[in-house]
């Protein structure tokens, strides 16, 4: 076992053991008060030393765990002497007195500072910094409260009650030592103040040398949870305005003595648990605004005492709340100043979307450059931008092309809506990422719209020229056709009726009347296939009865569903050959058992709907027979959607505009 866990459960099990102490004590006291304060202390304490104990456990060779159990041990132990101390007072005779006790308490206060300042000079590696004098900080953090114990311990003025009369464990220094022992005593007070001036300069010191964005992040998770010592100083300063006393000190030293050793574990085991950049931001920002409204609410309380010859709370209450008005606009450039000092990524970055949103409106600039600028400002090549087109769940980049994003992706949202998605990299958060997607959501929006327009123009341009080349290569087939088939048939026939004409004396007319009624009918006929290619014969008595005789080659149970209304020609095709398309792809494909076909008409529109229980996973492929149906569709101003995840079938809709 290692030195540092050896010590932590030491520790900790001296302060199970004052806490039993104390429970002890409060059974001989008999106060409810006392009960309560000793209750809360222990509480508080214990956040610091289940922490510490946590922290020994993850990293056995860190001090930090040892020293924050003496955090919290400190902490009980300075309840239990106070209520031993009011045992004492109140129940004479339960208890003896201890001289010892009685002579520590004189300097014992300084202990209280001993573990915020080792764990600034150590924090987050349990290491001093290299060089000689931050040696002597932490010698100076040790020795300096104990030669003050023992300095005040050897003054001769007798102990304030109740113990009195208790005797100096000490000893007494002569008076003509004690001359001498006073002034030493009192310059260890700067002394103190300067070790601890240092030690904070150290946590500076620290930081500005760690190139590591981890370690950087550490520190900063501690700076927050050390803020809460200047936060109790303003709740001293608020406590003396209102309640002409400090009581509120107690709630700022209670939030410290849970705040310290919490942002003290977070920065160890887990510093990515939040955007730490902007707690510490936002905490600077409102602590210099509290501070500016207590300074302007003591000089109104001033004022309005030396105008009117006493204070007057309302006057200074209606001065201030002025002063808050006015500070509300002041707070956002505060902010921005503070982000500018604390949280450098989040101001540069903000301020390049907003400098792009105005680029883009004055028409300098293409949201398009959104990942590029958001790259630059948080100096991270690896932030990418991603773009859900309209109506489908595909993500493209800006340029079009196929985006995968990683399951941690941060989804940017419009109106409740994804429209995109932002991915950080190694040097963003989770939770400045989340900011920025919101800030850049306008610009997503725009840019996903332009892809929709764009891809929009580029199947319009790709439709018309697969429809030009889809009617040459009809053309050339009916060309060809009526080539081979029945413009030979009927230059046949031409021929023989002149032959006949020529030998009529000498021919039997019979028989080429017959050759040439039976060219006639074989030339009708190939007309007609060739007539059918074009257009389905069966469509002559309405679209009901040509899908009805569709639907009988098809080997599957077919639901066939058609609206009654009469439906335009040119519509009546087109939904024909949407049907026969969608029919053709089921049997051949999907492997279902069952077709559901339905032929709605509704609100100016005709929906031919053509549902399956297959395998499903239907697309539309260029080239493909879909596809042709689809340009089909899109040239009479309608919109094909295929649809169907695998195994869940397929679904072919078309909805055709049909004016009346």
């Amino acid at each position: 076992m290692t030195m540092p866990r050896l010590v932590a459960y030491a520790m900790a099990a001296i302060a199970v053991a004052l806490v039993g102490a104390g429970g002890w004590l409060l059974t001989l006291g008999r106060d409810a008060g006392q009960t309560l304060y000793f209750v809360t202390a222990c509480l508080l304490a214990a956040a610091s030393v289940v922490l510490g104990m946590l922290i020994v456990t993850r990293r056995p060779t860190n001090v930090i765990g040892a020293l924050l159990t003496f955090f919290g041990l400190l902490a009980i132990w300075v309840a239990l002497t106070d209520v031993y101390t009011y045992v004492v007072a109140h129940r004479p005779g339960r208890l003896p007195v201890s001289s010892l006790l009685a002579t520590v308490r004189q300097g014992s206060w300084m202990l209280n500072y001993v573990p915020a300042a080792l764990l600034m000079l150590l924090f987050p590696d349990g290491r001093l910094l290299p060089g000689r004098r931050w040696q002597v900080v932490a010698t100076g953090l040790v020795v300096v409260p104990a030669a003050f114990i023992v300095l005040a311990g050897l003054d001769p003025a007798p102990f304030p009650p109740p113990f009195a009369a208790a005797e100096h464990a000490f000893g007494t220094a002569s008076p003509a030592l004690a001359r001498v022992l006073g002034p030493i005593a009192v310059a260890l007070l700067p002394g103190l103040l300067a070790l601890l001036v240092a030690s904070t300069v150290a946590m500076v010191v620290r930081y500005r040398r760690a190139t590591d964005p981890v370690r950087r992040a550490q520190v900063k998770w501690f700076a927050l949870g050390a803020f809460f010592l200047p936060a109790t100083l303003l709740l001293c300063w608020l406590s003396y305005l209102l309640l002409d006393g400090p009581d509120l000190v107690v709630v700022g030293l209670a939030a410290t003595l849970v705040a310290v050793p919490t942002a003290t574990a977070i920065g160890i085991l887990r510093h990515d648990l939040y955007d730490v950049n902007k707690a510490l931001s936002a905490t600077v920002t409102y602590g210099l605004v509290t501070a500016a409204l207590l300074a302007f609410y003591t000089v109104a309380m001033f004022v309005a005492g030396v105008a009117a010859g006493r204070s007057s709370p309302v006057a200074a209450a209606g001065a201030t709340a002025v002063c808050a008005l006015a500070l509300s606009p002041l707070r956002v450039r505060l902010q921005r100043e503070v982000d500018r000092r604390f949280y450098p990524a989040r101001q540069a970055a903000l301020a390049t979307i907003e400098d792009l949103r105005d680029r883009m409106h004055a028409g300098e600039a293409a949201p398009e450059g959104l990942e590029e600028a958001l790259r630059q400002a948080l100096r991270d090549p690896e932030v990418r931008v991603g773009y859900r087109m309209p109506g489908t769940n595909e993500l493209v980049t800006a340029t079009g092309e196929s985006f995968e994003a990683p399951e941690d992706a941060t989804v940017i949202r419009l109106g409740g809506q994804p429209i995109g998605v932002l991915v950080r990299g190694g040097n963003t958060t989770r939770e400045l990422t989340r900011e920025l997607a919101d800030a850049c959501a306008l610009l997503v929006e725009v840019v996903r719209l332009r892809l929709q327009l764009r891809r929009a123009l580029l199947d319009v341009e790709a439709s018309r020229a697969r429809l030009l080349r889809a009617g040459y290569a009809e053309r050339l087939r009916l060309e060809r056709d009526l080539h081979d088939g029945a413009q030979q048939r009927l230059v046949s026939l031409g021929m023989a009726l002149r032959l006949a004409q020529r030998h009529l004396p000498e021919t039997d007319v019979s028989g080429l009347l017959d050759q040439a009624v039976a060219e006639l009918g074989t030339a009708v006929a190939e007309l007609r296939q060739i007539a059918h290619g074009l257009r389905p014969s069966s469509l002559d008595e309405g679209l009901a009865n040509a899908l009805t005789m569709l639907v009988r080659g098809v080997p599957l149970a077919v639901t066939l569903d058609v609206c009654p209304e009469p439906v335009p020609e040119d519509l009546a095709t087109t939904a024909y050959y949407v049907a026969s398309e969608a029919l053709t792809n089921v049997v051949k494909h999907s492997g279902a058992s069952a077709v559901h076909l339905r032929v709605s008409r509704a609100d100016g529109d005709l929906t031919v709907t053509v549902r399956d229980d297959g395998v499903g996973g239907a697309q539309v492929r260029p080239g493909g027979g879909l596809a042709g149906i689809g340009d089909r569709v899109a040239a009479a101003g309608g919109a094909l959607t295929v649809a169907g995840q695998p195994g869940a079938g397929t679904l072919v809709e078309a909805v055709l505009p049909c004016g009346s």
